[in-house]
């Protein structure tokens, strides 16, 4: 599932595919299937932070909390912002997911009408206005912090690449290269003016300068998959599938230790995707995709 319907959703296909037909170049290349993997800082704290990009302000999120009336900021409360529910309290009743909002099914009986569903933003610069403001609790802390940048998921990221000594997009493409993949990097003016995407019209001209120079890696990676279609594609594509593949290999039973595995429980023995994996979970019945109803 991860393999064939995740990564080439959010990966440009062809580089899913160089790394699982001929391996590895830059993560662990080289290491024992049995060693347990390890997992990159550029991944943790760059490149699979693509997710944040992909989040809307609010979603059709059930039958009770419709028309855009699922926002982030119940998705935050009714979770505990990350922290109450570990402790005892329940996820409230009425904020179950109807599954099929989530996924398009392809039977008749568990398709929405598409006003209805709910569909990722594309991966790019942009982030949606509640993520510049967190709540306290989804970062630790008991009340609002002094300075409101804080509490901004933008900063949060690249603070953190700073506190780690991340390496630049630009340095990450020389990395690469040095590994024998060859990527297409991007240029300063891609990297000022975008696709679509965040603009960087607010810094002096020295402070544009110096950031298309050494951009911060979650920024570039991100304005890679806008000229991308909104799919990772060089280094962050790299990244992320090299990564993933190794956590793949690294587990006793996956298909990259055993190529001759088919799956059983999808449409045939070469398709499973999260559809299938909810459709067999909830045993194909409406009520257990949507115990809300309609």
């Amino acid at each position: 599932m991860v393999r064939h319907d995740y990564l080439p959703r959010i990966c440009e296909p062809a580089v899913v595919d160089d790394v699982f037909a001929n391996g590895r170049k830059v993560f662990e290349a080289g290491a024992a299937p049995t060693d347990v993997p390890t997992m990159p800082v550029e991944f943790s704290v760059a490149a699979f932070r693509l997710g944040h990009s992909m989040i809307r302000r609010a979603y059709n999120w059930n039958v009770e909390f419709d028309a855009g009336a699922g926002t982030l900021g119940f998705l935050f409360d009714f979770s505990g912002t990350s922290g109450f529910l570990g402790e005892g309290v329940r996820l409230p009743s009425n904020w179950i997911a109807d599954w099929r909002r989530m996924y398009s099914f392809d039977q008749a009986a568990l398709k929405v009408p598409a006003a209805k569903s709910n569909r990722a933003r594309r991966i790019d610069t942009l982030l949606v206005n509640p993520l510049g403001e967190l709540p306290p609790g989804s970062f630790g802390a008991k009340q609002a912090p002094k300075d409101a940048l804080v509490a901004n998921l933008a900063f949060r990221n690249l603070a953190r690449a700073k506190m780690v000594k991340l390496a630049t997009g630009q340095g990450m493409v020389q990395h690469l290269a040095s590994r024998g993949v060859a990527v297409t990097p991007l240029t300063k003016a891609q990297i000022r003016d975008g696709n679509g995407g965040a603009s960087l019209a607010a810094l002096s001209a020295d402070q544009r300068a110096a950031f298309t120079e050494r951009t911060p890696l979650w920024f570039y990676v991100l304005r890679e998959a806008e000229f991308n279609g909104g799919r990772l594609d060089g280094v962050g594509a790299r990244i992320v599938a090299e990564t993933l593949h190794r956590a793949i290999e690294g587990s006793r039973w996956s298909i990259v230790r055993d190529t001759a595995f088919k799956p059983s429980f999808g449409p045939d023995d070469q398709t499973f995707d999260m559809r299938d994996l909810l459709f067999f979970a909830f045993e194909g019945k409406k009520a257990l995709l949507a115990p809300l109803g309609d």
